[in-house]
C-alpha cells in the first residue's frame, strides 16, 4: 500500500481523505499546524499525525519520508495565511521533491484561473507553483462545497432573510465526494503527463432560489428569501456560470441528502 501524506489533514476535506485512506489500508500521515490529540473526534486512528507549518517549512521533511504521494488540502480564507498560500504550496513541493515523493495532489476551485476575485487568484496561483514543480503534478478542481451555501444561507438569519445571489446557478458537492476523488487521482496510475487538471462537480445543477427553500426547510428557518445583486469579480464569474461543471458529475451527495445528514448544525 501507498504512503499518504495530507497535508491539512484536519480540515473538513483533508479529514475525509485521511478516513478513507486508513480504511484502504494505507499508510497516512496527516499534518497540521494543530494535530488533535488521540481521542479527538479529528483524529483518526490508524493515522500518524505531524505538527508540520508551510509557511515556515517547519516538520514537514518528517511527514514526508517515506510517502510516495501528497495531498495537499490546505486552507486559507483571509489575512497573511491567504497571502502566502502560494508560497505555502511551494515550500511543501520543495520539501517532497527532497523526500523523494514522486507526485502531488492539489485541492482546488472549479475555473480559479478565470476569475479576478481575490479568493480565486490565490488558488490560481497555487495551480502554477505546483505547474512548476519538478514533480508529477494534478490539480483537483471542485466546485463549490454545500457548508459555503448553507453559511450563506445562514449568514442572513440575524436580519430575517435567506440571501439568493441573483442569477446565481449552484453544482455543490460534498467534501466526503471530493476527498473520494482526491484519493482516486492520487493512486491512479501514472499518466505520463506532468502536470494536468481534472475537474469535479455536483451531482445536482439547481438555481440558488431553490437550494435556499430547501436550506429553509431543513434549518427550520423562518427568514424570507431575498434576491441579492453580486457586482464586480464574483458576479462576472457566476453569471457565466464558471462555477459549473455539467459534464462533470460526481458523486451521489446532494444538497438535500447533505442538509439531513447535518441537520443538527445547521
Amino acid at each position: 500500500m501507498t504512503r499518504i501524506c495530507v497535508a491539512g489533514g484536519t480540515g473538513q476535506v483533508g479529514r475525509e481523505v485521511v478516513r478513507r485512506a486508513v480504511a484502504g489500508g494505507h499508510a497516512v500521515a496527516a499534518v497540521s499546524r494543530h494535530p488533535p490529540p488521540a481521542g479527538d473526534a479529528g483524529h483518526h486512528d490508524g493515522a500518524e499525525y505531524f505538527r508540520g507549518d508551510v509557511s515556515t517549512g517547519e516538520g514537514l521533511a518528517a511527514a514526508l519520508a517515506g510517502a510516495g504521494v501528497v495531498i495537499d488540502c490546505l486552507e486559507a480564507r483571509s489575512g497573511k495565511a491567504l497571502r502566502n498560500f502560494a508560497d505555502g504550496g511551494a515550500r511543501l513541493l520543495a520539501a517532497a521533491q527532497d523526500a523523494g515523493v514522486a507526485r502531488a495532489v492539489v485541492l482546488s476551485i472549479i475555473n480559479s484561473d478565470r476569475s479576478s476575485f481575490g479568493y480565486y487568484r490565490t488558488r490560481a496561483a497555487k495551480e502554477q507553483a505546483y505547474e512548476r514543480s519538478g514533480l508529477e503534478t494534478i490539480a483537483v478542481r471542485a466546485t463549490q462545497f454545500h457548508s459555503l451555501l448553507a453559511g450563506i444561507f445562514a449568514a442572513g438569519s440575524p436580519l430575517g432573510i435567506i440571501p439568493v445571489l441573483k442569477g446565481a446557478r449552484f453544482q455543490p458537492i460534498s467534501p466526503s465526494d471530493v476527498a473520494a476523488a482526491l484519493l482516486e487521482t492520487a493512486l491512479a496510475a501514472p499518466s505520463g503527463v506532468r502536470h494536468r487538471v481534472r475537474t469535479v462537480g455536483g451531482p445536482e445543477i439547481a438555481e440558488m432560489g431553490e437550494l435556499a427553500l430547501d436550506w429553509k426547510q431543513a434549518s427550520g428557518s423562518r427568514g424570507r428569501p431575498v434576491r441579492l445583486p453580486v457586482p464586480g469579480a464574483m458576479g462576472k464569474y457566476l453569471r457565466a456560470g464558471l462555477n459549473l461543471a455539467p459534464e462533470e458529475r460526481h458523486g451521489t451527495e446532494t444538497f438535500r441528502v447533505w442538509l439531513a445528514k447535518n441537520a443538527d448544525s445547521l
